[in-house]
């Protein structure tokens, strides 16, 4: 077991995190496993929930705020009949109804379901790590304290039913759906189950995908230890920006955190199918200039030996890049995507 400390590594590893793990517990392996203590990870999952987990390991840590505001995928089941304190399948039951009939009927199943595409204003579980006060929710409530949570605006993008099935007399659908940032797959199921004259639960949760980075381009826990620097994740396509490949004297002016006019500069981006993962092995195959004119404040990864050496941001008022943060030694770029 690897003593933690600070080293020289600074990348980013993606986790399909196995259920009954809290994402604090799967940043503590990882320390452990590279023997640096910083490490932190991109979007909290429930202990009993699965899936994608990027986590940020060394410098690479700073690319937090890129990282966890992007959209997600699930897999999820809605169990109907009984709703629970923590609105999942492991808080104690607080209510129990009657299961409709119609809830059998697939196409009623779908229509319900395509209902809820569009933005709206959703409730937090009480148990969620949303502060209030000070003081995250699940804390208090778990203290028995009252916590005032306030509605937050999210969107559903699509959702998609995927089955509908029963088991030891729960009636359950499983989902598919595409959310944004911040949105509660557990007050999902809370909500349909209140919405269709009975009360509901989340049975299962599998993220699926978080940003640009799939399950499937995910190792597991004994993986990455067995193999740890063969499970990097390119960060330029989690990130999702355009980029820039510095010469060598654009990479000591950024090394100084110099601003980069952007007059003769290329960018590039990646092909949608490199991006979503589809490419595993290369940080170029499916590279193509991009001739969009930079937005401002639109942010940039910039590219130096093949590592991302910094993120700018565009200044439209000064036609140039500054710096948002730079990384001394990169952050690395070899990996699954």
């Amino acid at each position: 077991m690897a003593k933690r400390s600070t080293t020289d590594l600074s990348l980013i590893v993606g986790i399909d995190k196995p259920a009954g793990m809290s994402s604090h517990d799967v940043v503590n392996r990882v320390r452990r496993i590279f023997g640096e203590r910083r490490c932190g990870h991109m979007g909290t999952l429930d202990p009993d929930a699965t899936g994608a987990l990027a986590v940020c390991v060394g410098p690479a840590t700073r690319l937090n705020a890129l990282l966890t505001s992007h959209d997600k995928v699930y897999e999820f089941t809605i169990a109907f009949g009984s709703a629970t304190d923590t609105d999942d399948a492991q808080g104690a039951v607080i209510e129990q109804a009657p299961v409709p009939e119609r809830l059998s009927d697939e196409g009623f199943a779908r229509e319900y379901l395509a209902g809820l595409v569009g933005p709206c204003k959703q409730m937090p579980p009480a148990y969620s790590a949303i502060k209030v006060n000070g003081k995250k929710s699940y804390e208090a409530a778990r203290k028995g304290d009252s916590v005032e949570l306030t509605p937050r605006d999210i969107e559903i993008y699509s959702t998609r039913l995927l089955g509908i099935e029963t088991q030891d007399d729960v009636l359950s659908w499983r989902v598919e759906a595409h959310v944004s940032a911040g949105t509660y797959v557990r007050s999902i199921a809370r909500d349909t189950g209140r919405d269709l004259g009975t009360c509901a639960h989340v049975g299962e949760l599998r993220r699926i995908q978080a940003g640009y980075l799939m399950v499937q381009n995910c190792v597991s826990l004994e993986q990455l230890e067995a193999d740890p620097f063969g499970s990097l994740i390119d960060p330029v396509k989690l990130l999702g920006l355009r980029f820039v490949f510095l010469n060598e004297k654009q990479s000591a002016d950024v090394s100084v955190g110099r601003f980069l006019p952007v007059k003769g500069l290329r960018l590039f981006c990646y092909e949608l199918s490199a991006a979503r993962g589809l490419d595993y092995d290369s940080c170029t195959s499916g590279v193509i200039e991009s001739f969009e004119p930079l937005g401002d404040r639109e942010s940039v990864c910039l590219i130096a030996d093949n590592k991302v050496a910094a993120i700018y941001q565009f200044d439209q008022k000064r036609r140039v890049l500054k710096s948002r943060c730079g990384f001394a030694n990169g952050v690395a770029r070899v990996g699954r995507i």
